[in-house]
């Protein structure tokens, strides 16, 4: 059996879920099978992906390769930078401790809430007539 030569690291957001793998050369980020400028073409986006690597100060050591799937693109940029973050814990245990302080760790657990029957959407109700 060949020895693994990447980290991984799963990573959610709202219900997008990013699984990264994170190899420990020279490289660019590969997000399905394309670059990272090509699916997230907004500069906010691609800083957000890269936010892990610049507070760990490991920009440019890691090659990247990540397949990510539901929800918007926001939520995706969120939830690789997340996996990010968890394949860098498993590369380098040192980094746990910057990676955490700047609350790259914590899974964003905010999600949309379901409708309620009766109701228009989770708490919107029709209009209260008083006559």
């Amino acid at each position: 059996m060949p020895e693994q030569n990447y980290y991984y690291g799963t990573g959610r957001r709202k219900t997008s879920v990013a699984r990264v793998r994170v190899y420990m050369e020279n490289g660019p980020v590969i997000i399905n099978g394309k670059p990272m400028e090509d699916v997230f073409n907004w500069n906010a986006w691609q800083d957000a992906i890269m936010e892990p690597f610049k507070i760990t100060e490991t920009a440019g050591q890691f090659r990247v390769v990540a397949k990510v799937s539901g929800g918007g693109v926001v939520s995706q940029a969120g939830a690789l930078k997340h996996g990010i973050s968890r394949a860098l814990i498993v590369a380098d245990p040192s980094l746990r401790a910057s990676l955490k302080k700047a609350g790259l760790l914590t899974r964003d657990a905010r999600e949309k809430e379901s409708k309620k029957y009766g109701l228009k959407r989770a708490r919107k109700a029709e209009q209260y007539s008083k006559r």
